[in-house]
């Protein structure tokens, strides 16, 4: 099977189109995939392509971009909290023109039932994304009552944490939970059947539990950091969130760095931190349109944000034309 017809890159036009390649410039494609940001950077322009994933199966799927377009492209296996080594020797002194990030799972991980990330298969419960340390089986049969519950509430925002966790600690003691139908059915049997058009009632845990598992949203924080301390002066920041938690943080951290702090009331006037070292593109997120929401119904949760890094002489500088409104 195709990695074409296996995932469909998320607002792909959004991004390139506020990345703007240019011939040798230098840009990190931080979230690999099936390499559709990849593939469209290095198409646009002449330029030089860094991507990272902690998959390896997505690695071995980049294989044929590396033999296409080398020696413009280099693919790295790792966590992109750890961009910075990864990137080591990448880039112009003053540093690289763009980072890239979508944090959905690649669809190819959600449709592949013995990686274990959704219930609409059965397969074992596993949900690491670089196949290594602890898996969700791991958690479901070893952590406690109120871990569970506090994981499933914390990130899944899951109202029936308790009753949930309570289930899970009750059938766990008759055998160990291993399959992803298995935790489902014993999610279902505490919770109501949804109403036409709700989502399934097993979404919100399996969210949490993927989250927690692969520590997703420290990963978030550490790379924004790290894409800080990358970027050049006019280097951009582009990060696609697909649900609230991981939007808060890249939201919270442009506002905190292009020096908006967050207003206790949205009738007091913003203000300024003394640095800032980012300048917003994005006031608002750009949002997929109906036609891709129509052709990828994953993409409709998709919301795009996009930050300038700026330099020390132009921290003051008056902002450049923002896309998207107040």
């Amino acid at each position: 099977m195709s990695a074409v017809s296996l995932h469909q890159p998320v607002m792909l036009d959004e991004v390139i189109a506020t990345v703007t390649p240019r011939a040798g410039s230098h840009y990190i494609d931080a979230t690999f995939g099936n390499g559709g940001y990849s593939r469209a950077l290095l198409d646009a322009a002449d330029c030089h392509v860094l991507a990272i994933d902690q998959d390896p199966d997505a690695i071995a799927r980049g294989e044929p971009l590396i033999q296409d377009y080398a020696p413009r492209f280099a693919l790295k296996q790792g966590r992109f909290s750890q961009m910075q080594s990864l990137a080591e020797g990448f880039g112009d002194a003053n540093g690289l023109d763009g980072i890239i990030f979508d944090l959905g799972v690649c669809s190819t991980q959600l449709d592949q039932a013995e990686r274990g990330f959704s219930f609409q298969k059965d397969g074992p419960l596993d949900m690491r994304m670089s196949q290594d340390g602890s898996d969700a089986a791991d958690l479901v049969n070893h952590a406690s009552e109120e871990e569970i519950a506090n994981i499933l509430y914390s990130y899944g925002d899951e109202r029936a944490s308790r009753r949930i966790a309570r289930a899970i600690v009750k059938a766990r003691a008759k055998n160990p939970i291993t399959r992803t139908l298995e935790l489902a059915d014993i999610i279902h049997s505490v919770m109501p059947r949804p109403k036409p058009g709700q989502s399934d009632s097993a979404t919100r845990s399996f969210q949490a539990l993927r989250i927690y598992v692969n520590q997703e949203m420290a990963e978030i924080e550490q790379a924004l950091d790290a894409a800080q301390e990358m970027l050049k002066p006019g280097g951009l920041l582009v990060v696609v969130t697909f649900h609230s938690l991981e939007d808060r943080i890249v939201k919270q951290f442009m506002a905190r760095r292009s020096g908006k702090i967050a207003r206790p009331s949205r009738h007091l006037p913003e203000t300024a931190e003394q640095d800032a070292f980012f300048e917003l593109v994005t006031r608002k997120p750009l949002l997929p349109t109906t036609d891709e929401i129509t052709g990828n119904a994953r993409s409709r949760s998709a919301k795009l944000r996009a930050a300038r890094r700026l330099d020390s002489a132009s921290q003051n500088a008056a902002p450049h034309q923002q896309i998207g409104g107040i």
